[in-house]
């Protein structure tokens, strides 16, 4: 078994978004190393394959305080009374069921408890966030394709009777 440049990218993103300091897998030649948080100017090795092939570096972590301050301008927050829909999980978001369908939902669209708003994937497995709420979407807090934490807003829904 190889790992596919998808499955790299994958692992990385869930890395990122995590605690963990070090992963290392192995599948048969090939060994994926990935660590964070070493000494400044280092640069960890991300793979290793048996024989002479040459190892593939992983480029630094970005400061804490710039990671602090993209995450502070992206973060939306909600007016008194309107709702919060946040990430239950970290993963990859996706606003439609399929790449060829029309989002879910859009800013102004009515919603109704139950109703799905998007898709969240970690590890190939799918997560369907529905409304819990009947309202108005207002604001939406990711495009496809986004990695998102545990936690950050979504959507903001005006409550009302839909």
């Amino acid at each position: 078994m190889s790992l596919r440049y998808e499955d790299v990218a994958e692992i990385l993103k869930i890395i990122d978004s995590s605690s963990c300091d070090e992963l290392i897998v192995e599948t048969g030649d090939i060994k994926l190393v990935v660590r964070r948080n070493t000494a400044p100017g280092h640069v960890a090795p991300a793979t290793e394959r048996a024989g002479s092939a040459p190892a593939i570096a992983a480029r630094p972590r970005p400061s804490p305080n710039a990671t602090t301050a993209r995450q502070a301008t992206t973060r939306q927050t909600a007016a008194v009374g309107q709702i919060e829909v946040t990430a239950p999980m970290v993963g990859t978001f996706y606003r439609a069921p399929n790449p060829d369908a029309p989002p879910f939902v859009e800013i102004g669209t009515v919603v109704q408890p139950g109703q799905p708003l998007c898709i969240i994937e970690v590890m190939k497995l799918f997560t369907t966030i529905n409304s819990e709420c009947a309202g108005r979407v207002v604001q939406i807090g990711a495009e496809t394709g986004d990695l998102v934490e545990y936690g950050r807003t979504l959507f903001i829904i005006e409550p009302g009777e839909g």
